[in-house]
């Protein structure tokens, strides 16, 4: 009887742990490397969140000098909301590349940084304070660029630009308009960041797949969309005119009004590109599980040269980088003066761009879900 019992037993327990060809069913281990939770996860808690944090204390100390400059707009205010203003719009080159999820919902670039700004739009608007600014339309009648338009644009001097908002008649509402965009800007934001750190953490961490609809194709689809045509076409082949048969509209550089930081906004755009690529922790500049790290878990490499495609990639994007250090701090002056470097950045990056739109996304499996129409 007992060693029926023991036969049993034993019967029971290879039934549980076979799958009924008497072979031990054992979890097939994912590759190391090819986890995309521990990806997902790094750039979440140590690069996307960490840098909206840091973009909310400049937009913050921003927001506060133009409510100043609107409570009594002098000299010395315009000159500290100036300043404060620069310091948010270079922090915002720093997140504006996170363009999936919360801030796709929102639709906070094209609210925030459409360029150059409508200038009729906008002097439209302030006569009209109930005018729509949800709408497409709408797009560059605020955010940075409504704002350069407005501290550094309304007036050829300083003193034409107060006398703009101390008017006795139209100055109240110029002023209100100032504080309108602002608020705005403001609400945007803060939607975006709430979502990040409470709900939408978990759901982008936990959507592994590479469905169009999971974390990776999201955030592949919006990475590569910000490279080739927010920092190639938008900074460097649009005014330069690489991308218009060849015609120059220096109108069209980022921060016209201010024209000597345009530059700087660039490099700090394309740096911040460079490190979301490698994992480069916002707080300790740290590298950690990244897109790099997956192309070379997959073993994604050159077949010719054999090299790792990272490595192509991290070069090509140095390559640009030595490119846009050559130009001068205005992209402006430079598309009037020196645009065959202007053009030279634009062909390095247009490089940058087919390696992450072909060869990256084949390596990873990822579609391309967004269309464009330079023949990428």
């Amino acid at each position: 009887m007992k060693k029926y019992l023991l036969i049993v037993l034993t019967s029971l327990l290879w039934a549980c742990g076979s799958n009924g060809t008497g072979t031990t069913e054992i979890p097939t281990p994912i590759e190391d490397g090819k986890d995309r939770k521990p990806i997902l996860t790094h750039l979440a808690d140590q690069v996307i969140i960490p840098s909206y944090a840091d973009f909310k204390v400049k937009f913050d100390a921003m927001q506060q000098q133009s409510d100043v400059f609107s409570s009594q707009p002098t000299q010395a205010n315009l000159t500290s909301f100036r300043s404060a203003w620069v310091e948010a719009y270079v922090a915002w080159q720093k997140v504006e590349l996170f363009d999936f999820g919360p801030a796709e919902k929102q639709t906070i670039r094209n609210f925030f940084n459409i360029y150059p700004a409508s200038e009729n739009g906008i002097l439209a608007n302030i006569s009209d304070p109930n005018a729509n600014l949800e709408v497409p339309a709408s797009y560059a009648q605020q955010g940075f660029p409504a704002l350069d338009y407005l501290i550094n644009g309304v007036g050829k001097t300083d003193a034409e630009i107060l006398a703009f908002y101390t008017n006795p008649t139209e100055g109240v509402k110029r002023l209100a308009y100032i504080k309108r965009l602002t608020t705005r800007m403001n609400t945007l934001l803060t939607k975006v960041i709430t979502e990040w750190n409470t709900t939408y953490r978990d759901t982008f961490i936990s959507k592994t797949g590479l469905d169009i609809s999971s974390s990776t194709s999201l955030m592949i689809n919006g990475f590569v969309l910000h490279y080739e045509r927010f920092i190639r076409s938008g900074k460097f082949g649009i005014p330069s005119g690489a991308m218009l048969n060849g015609v120059p509209s220096p109108e069209k550089v980022e921060a016209y009004y201010k024209k000597d930081i345009s530059l700087l906004l660039a490099k700090t755009a394309h740096q911040a590109y460079v490190d979301f690529f490698n994992g480069k922790a916002v707080k300790t500049g740290a590298e950690g599980p990244s897109i790099k790290t997956y192309l070379n878990a997959l073993k994604a490499q050159d077949s010719a040269s054999g090299k790792n495609l990272s490595d192509i990639i991290n070069a090509q994007f140095e390559a640009s980088k030595v490119k846009i250090d050559a130009l001068k701090p205005s992209l402006y002056e430079e598309v009037k003066n020196n645009n065959s470097a202007m053009i030279a950045v634009y062909n390095e990056m247009q490089k940058a761009t087919r390696l992450l739109k072909v060869d990256m996304t084949s390596a990873m499996s990822i579609t391309i879900t967004y269309t464009d129409n330079d023949g990428d």
